[in-house]
């Protein structure tokens, strides 16, 4: 067991700005102690030492702390209702010009899914998604763009006739699309966030942070959301207190600012 954790919590915030203290401590630990066995070190200051002069282990450590499981139209039946009721609702309320940020976007799949089904409501030309991330690799993936045939299993097949290219067992996505979505670098939990935002997807994200983290980042979503503006959350989460943070909830995964 490797000892002096605090002390490593400490140096990893100076060095990446990441607050381990938000994380669940048991399962954020184990993934880090992996880590650094692969890397064949037997200390946290040793490990330190490694991530700080080597910029593709610091990379990697980055790669590996975050969380990068994602899919496109990920739970089809909450993109149901984001197509049939909510896009409708925030277009009467709001306009054809919506603020939409995806958070955590991860490779992209979500920003874009968001892209294809909003395009059944608007031209593409309306569309602008701002996407962010930690995790500067993920969001190189994001900019290009590629995946595999599990990844775009539940994209209507129309959208995946129109918008993907088959590239050997690859599946490369159409310019059109991209070109809607601007990617950015972004912590959770110091950045400021985008402002009058009409609707914010986050989702199976929040569920690695601590209660008081996952407070702070609710909190400050909803006060990056217009009055009236909805947060999509995942399917593995739950706000138990959404009306002390200011929500009101629509359905199971949808809650709107009061």
């Amino acid at each position: 067991m490797l000892d002096n954790y605090e002390k490593f919590k400490k140096d990893v915030y100076a060095l990446t700005k990441i607050d381990l203290n938000a994380y669940k401590e048991k399962q954020m630990r184990r993934r880090i102690d992996t880590l650094i066995s692969k890397n064949h070190m037997d200390s946290y200051d040793n490990y330190v030492r490694l991530i700080k002069n080597d910029k593709e282990k610091f990379e990697q450590f980055i790669n590996f702390l975050t969380i990068n499981v994602s899919e496109f139209y990920r739970n089809p039946d909450q993109w149901k209702i984001l197509h049939e009721e909510v896009f409708p609702d925030l277009i009467k309320k709001f306009g054809k010009r919506l603020t939409i940020w995806s958070a955590a976007c991860s490779t992209g799949d979500e920003p874009y899914s968001l892209v294809m089904a909003l395009s059944r409501h608007l031209p593409l030309s309306d569309i602008k998604i701002i996407a962010t991330d930690i995790d500067k690799q993920v969001l190189e993936a994001a900019k290009v763009g590629l995946y595999n045939e599990k990844s775009i299993a539940s994209v209507p097949d129309d959208f995946k006739k129109k918008y993907f290219t088959k590239i050997g067992n690859s599946y490369q996505i159409s310019d059109e699309i991209k070109k809607r979505v601007e990617f950015r670098e972004h912590n959770l939990l110091n950045d400021p966030y985008p402002r009058s935002c009409n609707l914010i997807v986050c989702r199976n994200v929040v569920i690695y942070f601590t209660d008081e983290a996952k407070d702070e980042i609710y909190k400050k979503f909803n006060d990056s959301l217009v009055s009236g503006g909805v947060l999509f959350i995942g399917s593995t989460e739950q706000i138990m207190n959404y009306k002390e943070l200011g929500f009101v909830r629509n359905k199971s995964f949808f809650f709107e600012k009061q």
